[in-house]
């Protein structure tokens, strides 16, 4: 067996699990789920309505490449949402089965570990356990970086020394980020692609929750645009990955595409070739559809917007609670340890949410998630309510 496997560690929802243990939850409450990032807002029919109109294309095999339609309409949303010059959908465009298992096997692809020193994987902390999973699995070791309150959550660079930015292959960020919802600026990216240049290591961005932020003149800036105003011609080093899931509530569909430097997605679509990870011809064309439109896009931000303002009415006389720059979790600081906090919660108002260190490691000596936890505004408005009222007169007892 690979030995690689012997570092994984449990999954955030399997730590809760046993954290719940023994544990009865107040039944004269309904029980509202809040600790998983999985959107339950309607499905839009028309992508439901384009599946099933496009269900013959499952008697034949799809290419890993997709679809020339599904790879313009990828192209021409990222010219739209980003105010590109161009991309080219041929080359600089890959479709993938959801952006997990693309941030996964992209690691496999880029990670050279034939050298005399361990490669490293640098990740932000808190993160995305995919990450990690990513690295060892690949032969390498993951290295953290802190995201703290005390700088709006984000990425300190000189956390690092220059041994482990010389080891390093690959990055993972995460913008507009999760847990803590920070959203990189054109600064953060210019330092971060100067260090790139530097030690030649390789940049994945995450920017699975681009879409839902609060106000529609105000979206999250994103590493291919980052890269283009900073004149980086061709995107050197870098591969962004994006999803249909939290954008147009189609977690089931595993929908979503890589896209950045060509040489490096030349050789990811290799890797993927053997992998065995093109997407379903229905899928295809479900996902090309939801490209095209941003209406159902524009009212999915207002539903969580919405969400974030009775949230932060409800619970801000209470407690200190911040608007994330983006993102639908609320990152909050708990007043007892974030396991006990969680687990009291689960058990006297059958409100379920995660503890913050779950989704982190300790590095430089601290814990980063410890005393806080992530809580996912997925439910209804109505049930979002209900659960910041209880969460509310918790905090009351504290």
């Amino acid at each position: 067996m690979n030995p690689n496997l012997n570092q994984l560690q449990p999954y955030p929802f399997q730590k809760l699990r046993q954290l719940f243990q023994g544990v009865t939850r107040n039944t004269a409450l309904k029980p509202i789920e809040l600790q998983i990032g999985e959107p339950k807002h309607a499905t839009p029919a028309f992508i439901r309505q384009t599946m099933t109109d496009n269900l013959t294309g499952l008697s034949t095999y799809p290419t890993t490449l997709g679809t020339p339609v599904l790879r313009n309409s990828i192209a021409d949303w990222i010219k739209r949402r980003y105010n590109l010059s161009g991309i080219d959908p041929d080359t600089e465009v890959i479709p993938v089965n959801g952006s997990r298992e693309a941030l996964f096997s992209f690691a496999q692809t880029v990670i050279d570990s034939s050298g005399n020193k361990q490669p490293v994987v640098v990740c932000p902390n808190p993160f995305y356990q995919i990450y990690e999973g990513a690295a060892f699995l690949a032969g390498a070791a993951p290295h953290f970086i802190n995201t703290l309150p005390d700088n709006h959550f984000k990425l300190d660079f000189s956390q690092l020394s220059d041994d482990v930015w010389s080891r390093t292959q690959l990055i993972y960020v995460c913008s507009p980020n999760n847990p803590t919802g920070s959203v990189m600026t054109l600064d953060d990216w210019r330092a971060l692609f100067a260090l790139s240049d530097r030690y030649g290591f390789v940049v994945a961005s995450d920017e699975c929750y681009s879409e839902i932020y609060c106000g529609e003149n105000n979206p999250p800036l994103g590493a291919l645009d980052a890269a283009q105003q900073l004149g980086r011609t061709g995107f050197p080093r870098l591969a962004v990955f994006n999803s249909l899931s939290k954008r147009s509530n189609v977690p089931g569909l595993r929908s979503g595409f890589a896209a950045g430097n060509a040489q490096l997605l030349e050789k990811f679509l290799l890797y993927r070739t053997y992998h065995g990870s093109a997407m379903n011809p229905a899928a295809q064309a479900a996902s090309a559809a939801a490209w095209n439109d941003e209406a159902h896009v524009v009212e999915n931000r207002r539903l969580y917007a919405r969400k974030f303002a009775d949230a932060l009415a409800v619970l801000s006389d209470t407690t200190e609670v911040q608007m994330p720059d983006a993102s639908f979790y609320l990152w909050l600081k708990t007043p007892v340890s974030d396991t006990e906090f969680t687990k009291r919660l689960y058990q006297d108002y059958n409100v379920t949410v995660l503890p913050g260190s779950y989704l982190a490691r300790d590095a430089h000596g601290v814990n980063p998630g410890k005393d806080f936890v992530r809580i996912a505004l997925v439910a209804s408005p109505e049930e979002c309510i209900e659960a910041m009222e209880r969460i509310k007169r918790f905090l009351q007892t504290i």
